[in-house]
């Protein structure tokens, strides 16, 4: 059994239970953050994973004879690494089925991000300690060097990247 990965990263947080479709669907746009996704769409395609896991014993459904909502708790078989490892599974099949490389990309681009925040952050502390003690400058000015260097080497690779995958949504136009 394949399980998508996002649905299995919602489903598996500790305090998640008694939860909608629309639930799972929220939290799946918002973690996806891609505007061409279609709400109901998305909505069926969770509903086809939870009754996977309905079927599994690991969720049950709970209709509602109100208004005929559909909930989901779930069990005491409820297996948390199980989950984790079918939505892997699932990563790596796809990434070998499809070639899907903007995956990868995208992961590079956000760690490159998160690396150059640091960086900045690491200039910015060289500034102030400079401010602070002028009689250290000797001493500060080949560290901060060094940081600067590295934030212009980051975005180099930043903007390699964007511009792969800028270059890849237009021949995806054509």
């Amino acid at each position: 059994m394949k399980l998508d990965p996002f649905v299995a990263q919602i489903i598996v947080v500790a305090n998640f239970n008694h939860f909608t479709t629309s639930d799972v669907r929220l939290a799946y746009l918002a973690l996806k953050n891609d505007p061409s996704l279609e709400s109901s769409t998305i909505r069926r395609k969770i509903y086809a994973e939870l009754l996977k896991l309905v079927k599994k014993g690991w969720l049950k459904k709970l209709v509602s004879n109100k208004k005929g909502f559909t909930r989901f708790n779930k069990t005491d078989a409820f297996d948390v690494n199980a989950i984790t490892i079918l939505a892997q599974f699932d990563v790596t099949n796809s990434s070998e089925k499809q070639g899907d490389k903007q995956v990868k990309l995208l992961g590079k681009l956000n760690h490159y991000k998160a690396e150059l925040l640091l960086n900045i952050g690491e200039s910015e502390a060289y500034k102030e300690l400079y401010s602070e003690f002028p009689e250290l400058v000797d001493e500060l000015q080949p560290q901060y060097n060094k940081a600067r260097d590295n934030n212009t080497r980051i975005l180099g690779k930043i903007r390699a990247i964007e511009g792969l995958l800028n270059q890849d949504e237009t021949l995806e136009k054509i």
